[in-house]
This record gives C-alpha cells, sequence and structure tokens, in this order.
C-alpha cells in the first residue's frame, strides 16, 4: 500500500502531532477524501476543509467508514490522502489489508480510532497507516494529522511566515519587523526573509543599507511562477542568516494585485527560509488581507493613542475570527512615553483589545533616529539598551520559542536564598 511518514514504539496507538501551539505548514495541491462514522467526525472535516492551511486541497466527505471506502476505490483511483473513521470494535487489520488491496501506490491513510481499539501501532504501520489519531477528534487534530504528513515526509523546510502590519500609520511598524527579523537571524540563527511588501514607500533597503537591483518587484511580475533558483537570485543578503527582498520604492508604477497574487512567492520561499517576515504596508485591501488571514502568525504596531486604539480592536478582532484554528494574532505598543504627548493608560488599552501587549517599546528618538539615518538595526547601535532585548522577546513569541538561553544564576543566589529563609 504505502510507507508510513513517521514511526512510534509504543504497542499502542495514541494521539499524534505536535502541541497545539506548534507551527502548522499548510498543504500543497491535494485531494482529501474522507469516510466518517459519525455526525461529530463530519462537522471537524467540515471546519478544517474552510482553514486556510487546508486552502488548496480538494476535501471530499462521505459517510460509511471503511467498508464505503473499499466499495468506492473498486471502480475509483485513490486519492492523495484517505481519512477513515473505524467503528469500536471493528475488524480494523482485516479492513485495512482489504483497503490494501484497491489502494494506488502513493496514496496516505489517516486512521480515526478509539480508545477502544487493540490494535498495535506497529500493525497500522505495517499495514500503511500514515497517522493515526484517537476520536473523538477537535477540527485542529484534523489539520495537523493532514498537514503532518507532508511537512515532515517531504524533507523540506516549510517556513513560517510572520506578519507585521502598523495599526496606523507611522507607528514604526517596519522598524519592528526589520529588528525582530535580525533577532531571529543573528541571536536565534533562524535562515531568514525580509519581504518589504510596501512597493512605493518600502525602507526595508535603507535600514540594511542595501541597495538592491532587484526586488519583490521582479518576482510578483514574473510571468511564470517563481521557482527556488530566481528567488535565490532576487534576495539580497544582509547577514549570514538574513535575507531581504526590498521593494522597488519608486512611484513609476502604480502597484495593484489581485489577492493571491503573492501566494506564489511565499510558498517558494517557504522551501528555503526558516522565517518569512512580512513588512505589510498599512492599507486594506484584497492582497494585504489574504496575506495577513494566510500568514502563520501575525503581529500589530500600536501606538497609545485613540485612533490607534480603535484600529488595533478591530484588526485583531477581524484577524481573529477569521483564523479560528491558529493562534491569536499579537500586539506590541511602540513610542510609549514619548514626551508631551497625551497616552492612553497601557492597562485601559489592554483591556479595550482584551489582550495584554507582547512587549512595550519605549520612545527613544535620538536612538531611533540614528540607527534609521545610518542604515542599521538597534542592537548594532545601542547593544546594551533595553530595547533589542525587547526585540528578542517578540522574535521569541514569533517563532512559538520561549528563551533559547537561560540566565545564568548567581555564585551567591544560593546563599542570598538561605539568608532570605533565615
Amino acid at each position: 500500500m504505502i510507507n508510513a511518514s513517521r514511526q512510534s514504539q509504543d504497542e499502542q496507538p495514541g494521539p499524534s502531532g505536535p502541541a497545539l501551539d506548534d507551527h502548522i505548514a499548510p498543504v500543497p495541491r491535494i485531494s482529501v477524501q474522507a469516510f466518517c462514522e459519525t455526525d461529530q467526525t463530519s462537522a471537524a472535516i467540515l471546519a478544517a476543509s474552510q482553514d486556510r492551511r487546508l486552502g488548496k486541497a480538494h476535501i471530499t466527505i462521505k459517510a460509511g467508514g471503511m467498508p464505503r471506502a473499499i466499495e468506492t476505490y473498486h471502480s475509483q483511483p485513490t486519492p492523495n490522502v484517505i481519512v477513515l473513521e473505524t467503528k469500536p470494535g471493528g475488524d480494523i487489520v482485516g479492513g485495512l489489508d482489504d483497503l490494501a488491496s484497491v489502494c494506488d501506490p502513493g496514496t496516505r491513510v489517516v486512521l480515526i480510532g478509539s480508545m477502544s481499539d487493540g490494535v498495535a501501532y506497529r500493525e497500522l504501520v505495517r499495514r500503511g497507516v500514515n497517522d493515526y489519531v484517537v476520536g473523538p477528534v477537535e477540527t485542529i487534530d484534523i489539520i495537523r494529522s493532514i498537514c503532518s504528513l507532508f511537512s515532515a515526509s517531504e524533507a523540506v523546510i516549510t517556513g513560517r511566515i510572520i506578519a507585521v502590519v502598523g495599526a496606523k500609520g507611522g507607528v514604526g511598524a517596519s522598524t519592528v519587523a526589520h529588528n525582530i527579523a535580525w533577532s531571529m537571524a543573528r541571536d536565534l540563527t533562524l535562515d531568514s526573509v525580509v519581504i518589504d511588501l510596501d512597493m512605493a514607500f518600502g525602507t526595508a533597503g535603507l535600514d540594511y543599507n542595501q541597495d538592491p537591483l532587484q526586488g519583490i518587484a521582479n518576482a510578483v511580475f514574473q510571468p511564470d511562477r517563481p521557482d527556488t533558483a530566481l528567488m535565490e537570485r532576487l534576495l539580497a543578503k544582509c547577514t549570514e542568516h538574513l535575507n531581504l527582498l526590498a521593494a522597488p520604492a519608486t512611484l513609476e508604477r502604480v502597484y495593484d494585485f489581485g489577492a493571491d497574487a503573492f501566494d506564489a512567492i511565499f510558498d517558494t520561499l517557504r522551501m528555503t527560509q526558516q522565517c518569512i517576515v512580512l513588512d505589510v504596508p498599512h492599507q486594506w485591501s484584497a492582497w494585504t488581507r489574504h496575506a495577513l488571514i494566510n500568514a502563520d502568525d501575525i503581529l500589530v504596531v500600536a501606538e497609545p493613542d485613540l485612533a490607534n486604539l480603535r484600529n488595533a480592536k478591530n484588526l485583531l478582532s477581524v484577524l481573529k475570527s477569521s483564523r479560528p484554528n491558529d493562534r491569536p494574532p499579537l500586539y506590541c505598543l511602540n513610542q510609549v512615553g514619548m514626551p508631551k504627548r497625551p497616552e492612553i493608560d497601557l492597562k485601559r488599552f489592554a483591556k479595550t483589545v482584551e489582550a495584554e501587549p507582547v512587549a512595550i517599546i519605549p520612545f527613544d528618538c535620538k536612538l531611533f533616529g540614528t540607527a534609521a539615518n545610518n542604515g542599521q538595526m538597534i542592537a548594532e547601535v545601542a547593544a546594551l539598551n533595553r530595547t533589542p532585548k525587547l526585540f528578542l522577546d517578540i522574535a521569541n513569541r514569533m517563532t512559538g520559542r520561549i528563551d533559547p538561553k537561560p540566565q545564568r544564576s548567581s555564585l551567591l543566589a544560593p546563599i542570598a536564598r538561605l539568608l532570605g529563609a533565615k
């Protein structure tokens, strides 16, 4: 039938896939047919079919479980993925043997069973099962199971797309995006690329002190689908682990795009880069909305004033409702503490948007102005300043990490604890 994509040492089948907040890469264009025994499983698969990570999959749901699947494939070719729900106490092994006789090579099988199944996981793997999920299943279980079949078995990097957008123009979202990407590349040693999507006024080239002759415009206006070789030629190397896909920053043409204009570029870069940071301009169009909703993680940058409060609340609400199976979008407050400017209290801001900020970046016109004019990152201008640590904290949150470098405890810490106890 097929070879299993993962193996287990456990004799009994158990839940599969990473933790809920782990990165789940989207699937390529595939066909999926599900054969369900219960309405709950059918509903979960239907909801999963509407998730952004399965947006390219053609999913068909049928009732009847394994017997219906065997009957169907006697006269029809099998799809890329078959999802089978079994009845408690059924003959799973016998059913899989019958399915193998009508299953095409290369088809992958996801089995949804129950805790009462007494079949060893090794037996399921031996008969071609790629993944086993213990029911009852939720929507995220289906998404994780199907996506893991391809992210684990294709032996390619499935990069994480991180979109950064400002709640209002001029809040410093581009500066935050560029410094976060710098921290990912330098401190977390992740192969990263910054894509400046502000075609007319992008500043990524200035911030990284780069003046590339080619960039994102050459890729998006390419008549053919961009491949890995083309993208490698268009990238400008900033550091060992950081590349830039710069915007032309010219006004020679009007930059209007369809909703999915950048999808092929993002998909190609996912294969070679671990992190793709999108510097999304402050506008609400079909392609910016599409880019935000289809990103793996989102960061909204805001300042503590009324317009930013309204816009941030609206953005977070729309993005959260549009991505029910993803981690909620995050936000940070920038330029906090500007002299003589009335600001909304931070607790009130957090209460209104119903979320705490991941970082509060203080206003420092001299530090940020010097970095911008020199084409440097904040960490290059003032490595001992507190602000670079804030960017590193955001980078850790956006990449699903905590702190990869635990703090060293002082040699006097045991004595201090002892004195404190006394």
